[in-house]
């Protein structure tokens, strides 16, 4: 298992809100369950760019912090289903809250990325 070189810092507010919604593809995985995607498939069709060894790792993850619950159907295969915890709920406002700004700032930051990828392009190596 991985051993971290630097200690945690979980005195600060922010590190704790960016250790249960940092990733990359976190706070996409907990919406997608919010809004009732609770099967792995389903969730990856949610986010086709994320790899699905990526979602599963998350996945994972998040259930090992607490944030979401699996429940496993018998039969065959086995039938996976994820869902918010009281805890993972505690989180929608705050992602609620990353979405409204992403909104709101949605055009501007991709004309900033637009012009910063021409830069490079035009720059020499």
């Amino acid at each position: 298992m991985y051993e971290r070189k630097i200690a945690e810092n979980l005195d600060c507010g922010v590190n704790v809100a960016n250790k249960i919604v940092g990733g990359k593809w976190r706070a996409c995985i907990i919406d997608s369950i919010s809004r009732g995607i609770s099967r792995p498939s389903g969730i990856q069709r949610e986010i086709p760019e994320a790899p699905a060894r990526v979602v599963q790792m998350h996945l994972r993850e998040l259930e090992a912090l607490q944030v979401i619950r699996k429940e496993t159907s018998g039969g065959f295969p086995l039938k996976a289903e994820y869902f918010l915890t009281e805890f993972g709920r505690s989180v929608l406002p705050l992602i609620a809250a990353m979405d409204a700004w992403g909104n709101a700032n949605k055009a501007f930051v991709q004309e900033i990325s637009a012009a910063m990828a021409e830069e490079s392009l035009n720059t020499p190596s």
